[in-house]
């Protein structure tokens, strides 16, 4: 996927105007920002880029004094983790019992181990929506469960519910990289012959898909969720669970009033995840009416 590039200029003493930025940005379809030289950097897709939603959110900015300039550019098409193929990183582990590592660094003995080769493709666990994710997860009884994955990855989050025990799991993405990668994946963890990885969006994916699904996991940007979760309540089972992340806490309110508009419900944890999610990422799950 093509990627652009924005750097903002922000002229304000207020120290908090970068992150209330960042956060407002994610209605323009921005994925991802940094601290650069050349002032605060934020990467969105191009196919997904909203320039008229930026402009009304600068505009709009609630943060009085704020003045805010940006330019637009392509962002050259690398491998996001080049240094992680070059370095390994050291395990992640999430609630004492999962451990996400890399080929050059062995997990902890007693933990349930996924193997992560990341090419071209996010999801290594270090970001904070996939370690709630994947927390979140560990929570469910996977056993014998059909699993959903949209916006894979690297597969992280398929792969995770398969070691869990789910017996099924369908994942899609609309990055050829991400899903050659999540394949790769599949392969290494032993999970191949369970995981079946689509290259589609997901109303392209669902027509392709037979059946309901007992856990859909979304990990993707807020609008995109917001656009697809008609699609996601419809394919859920009796009683399935609905993990989403990827946005941030103040996005809780229109992501609550959407999907109990669908006629689910918030599981009892949702609103725990919502206060003590770090870094202001929330991971919420939804429930289907039981048959």
């Amino acid at each position: 996927m093509k990627y652009l590039e924005a750097i903002f200029h922000i002229s304000a003493a207020h120290t908090a105007a970068a992150d209330i930025l960042a956060a407002l940005c994610s209605e323009a379809g921005f994925e991802a920002f940094e601290e650069t030289d050349e002032g605060l950097c934020g990467y969105v897709q191009q196919d997904l880029f909203d320039e008229e939603a930026l402009k009304r959110i600068i505009e709009e900015f609630p943060v009085e004094g704020v003045s805010i300039t940006y330019e637009i550019r392509e962002a050259p098409y690398q491998d996001w983790n080049a240094e992680w193929e070059a370095e390994g990183f050291q395990p992640i582990i999430i609630g004492d019992k999962l451990a996400v590592h890399d080929g050059r660094h062995l997990p902890p003995p007693t933990a349930l181990a996924i193997e992560i080769d990341a090419r071209m493709a996010f999801g290594t666990g270090t970001h904070e929506t996939t370690r709630l994710m994947l927390s979140r997860l560990m929570t469910l009884d996977l056993r014998g469960r059909r699993i959903l994955d949209e916006g894979t990855g690297t597969g992280i989050l398929a792969l995770a519910a398969l070691k869990l025990g789910a017996r099924e799991a369908v994942a899609f993405d609309i990055d050829e990289w991400s899903v050659d990668n999540a394949r790769h994946n599949a392969i290494i963890n032993s999970v191949e012959a369970s995981l079946k990885v689509m290259q589609a969006d997901c109303p392209k994916a669902l027509k392709q898909i037979e059946g309901l699904f007992d856990v859909i996991m979304a990990n993707i940007n807020r609008n995109i969720i917001l656009h697809d979760l008609p699609l996601l309540a419809g394919r859920l089972a009796p009683g399935g669970s609905l993990l989403l992340s990827g946005f941030y806490a103040q996005d809780f309110p229109i992501i609550e009033a959407k999907s109990l508009s669908l006629g689910l419900s918030s599981a009892p944890e949702a609103t725990l995840d919502a206060h003590t999610s770090s870094s202001s990422w929330i991971c919420l799950e939804f429930r289907a009416p039981k048959a």
